[in-house]
């Protein structure tokens, strides 16, 4: 229970206990804090982090679910992430779904959570929105952040992008492994998605395989289409599923938890997704002469070694910042 007289720290710490126990709203609470770009944030994501590695209860698996609107993303992952708790029983599922933003608005409507289907007082599964605020690769500026918290609280967790288009690849820098999703009767729209997306995938799902005509065709003018597409790559998995019927599913799942289990140290996974995303960082914040700076400081992996920590590094890097032509 958290009182007024806890220290800030303490909350912190008793928010990321009560997480670990699945308490949802402390969870959301958690991610708040991970989404929040303030810099006295940065000093309590870092005491959050470094609560949950101390106590090495999970090392989450990233999984993206990526593919065209209608594909039934949605709705797969759900059934997924049920069925991954179904098949073990002491492991944790998070979903975090991005939805578009409106380019008139800016609101999003965060509509995925209708269609994903989860028991209320399911402990072991979470499922967290985002709007994307008009970024551009399919993610929103904040999933990164939040997925360094879901790591250590979540054994896996599943990226939903918005329904994306032929370029929008960003998934590719956090999931350990991509499945694009198409639907029956895109095989026509194949050739055209070859120089972007289709090269991405670690897999391909077929879903909605219930109208197996259609599916048929579709699954036949992938793979016809596959040794053109990635013509130095070994067989590309293809899964042929129904979230509607339950075809399939348990094959992809047992798919799944191979990946997880075959994996090698997710650690060294987790640290090469820190600096791509601090180098990609230190370019929005202070664009090419930030990049200049930071290699001469023996670039991204150095300065996230000798600083500790991914926060305590974005610390560090802003007190930089009178160096810079735009803060001279």
């Amino acid at each position: 229970m958290i009182t007024k007289t806890m220290s800030k720290k303490e909350v912190l710490i008793k928010l990321a206990e009560q997480s670990l126990e699945g308490d949802k709203f402390s969870l959301a609470k958690i991610i708040s804090i991970f989404e929040n770009t303030k810099p006295e944030y940065y000093e309590y994501k870092n005491i959050i982090i470094d609560y949950l590695k101390n106590k090495n209860l999970h090392k989450g698996y990233f999984l993206g679910i990526t593919g065209t609107p209608g594909a039934g993303k949605s709705t797969l992952t759900g059934k997924l992430a049920l069925e991954l708790i179904n098949k073990q029983n002491d492991i944790r599922v998070a979903i975090l779904a991005v939805d578009p933003s409106s380019e008139v608005s800016g609101g999003s409507l965060l509509g995925d959570r209708t269609r994903v289907k989860l028991p209320i007082n399911e402990k072991r599964i979470y499922f967290r929105s985002q709007a994307s605020d008009k970024e551009l690769g399919g993610l929103s500026k904040h999933t990164f952040n939040v997925c360094r918290v879901l790591y250590y609280l979540f054994d896996y967790i599943f990226l939903e992008t918005v329904g994306i288009g032929q370029s929008e690849i960003e998934i590719q820098h956090i999931a350990d492994h991509v499945f694009l999703v198409l639907q029956p009767l895109t095989g026509d729209q194949i050739q055209f998605m070859k120089a972007g997306i289709m090269e991405i995938p670690d897999a391909f799902i077929i879903n909605k395989w219930d109208q197996e005509k259609e599916a048929q065709k579709t699954y036949y003018a992938l793979k016809s289409t596959l040794s053109f597409i990635r013509p130095n790559s070994k067989e590309i998995p293809i899964f042929r599923v129904s979230a509607y019927s339950g075809f399939g599913i348990n094959d992809l799942i047992e798919y799944i938890i191979s990946l997880k289990q075959n994996s090698n140290d997710l650690s060294t996974s987790l640290t090469k997704k820190e600096i791509f995303y601090f180098e990609k960082w230190v370019k929005n914040q202070y664009g090419l002469k930030g990049l200049e700076i930071l290699n001469e400081k023996g670039g991204a992996s150095t300065f996230l070694r000798e600083h500790g920590s991914f926060d305590l590094a974005i610390q560090e890097f802003s007190k930089l910042r009178y160096t810079f032509d735009s803060y001279e």
